[in-house]
């Protein structure tokens, strides 16, 4: 049985906060010549959309020169910090032993679907010795500039490309921590775990519509579990 697992990165497996906020800060320092002011809130959007609302509301008119400059400060900004993230960061509990335990499964692909930009995205789970159960590869990140539902439906191209199996609602799971990644699988079609690590609660994440529901990562085999069931074709009830 093929699957294809993908997991949010903020607040599901790894909270690197202050690193972000900080490469944020130097990147729109960089490309606009001024001060952040503020920062636009994240709420499981993707670096693209927060970039964009950041120039809006800090007064910047912006141009089509802007993304892919701010993008690239943002990886430069954020890579000059990599070593700081295991200090002033950290994993979410139970996230190492969650992955490596789906990991084991048969047929599974694990890779991410993120706001985050590819590079940081590596170097955020590289840090905290996560980068080993995921094909980034085959993943959705935060510069691609499409909706988060088109974005899970690109990555499960790139898996036929790359693995040569089919990925479909009924193989196809998002592991994550807020209702616009609840939204996001509703809308293309994949099951959904969400983990109530973030900043939507449980009630909320299951009201937005969640297959299943967990607190959090500390019990791997209560994911696993919760992957098998929404990947076994008789079996996909709502939890």
């Amino acid at each position: 049985m093929n699957r294809l697992v993908l997991w949010n990165v903020d607040l599901t497996l790894v909270d690197v906060t202050i690193v972000t906020r900080e490469a944020y800060a130097d990147a729109f320092r960089q490309v606009t010549g001024r001060p952040l002011v503020k920062l636009a809130p994240a709420m499981g959007r993707a670096d693209s959309e927060i970039i964009f609302e950041t120039l809006a509301i800090n007064g910047i008119v912006t141009s089509d020169e802007h993304l892919p400059k701010f993008i690239d400060a943002l990886a430069g900004a954020f890579s000059g910090r990599r070593r700081r993230l295991d200090k002033d960061g950290r994993v979410m509990p139970g996230a190492k032993e969650a992955l490596k335990a789906v990991s084991r499964l048969e047929g599974v692909v694990q890779s991410v679907l993120t706001g985050t930009i590819k590079s940081n995205a590596i170097h955020k789970l590289r840090a905290f010795g996560l980068d080993a159960f995921v094909d980034f590869e085959v993943g959705g990140y935060g510069e691609e500039v499409y909706p988060k539902a088109t974005l899970l439906q690109v990555a499960q191209g790139r898996v036929k490309r790359m693995y040569g199996f089919t990925c479909d609602g009924s193989n196809t799971v998002l592991i994550g921590d807020s209702t616009r990644d609840v939204q996001t699988a509703r809308i293309a079609g994949a099951s959904m775990i969400a983990v109530a690590s973030g900043r939507s609660t449980a009630t909320e994440l299951r009201e937005a519509g969640a297959n299943i529901v967990l607190e959090d990562l500390t019990n791997p085999s209560e994911v696993v579990a919760a992957v098998a069931r929404l990947t076994t074709p008789m079996d996909r009830k709502a939890g």
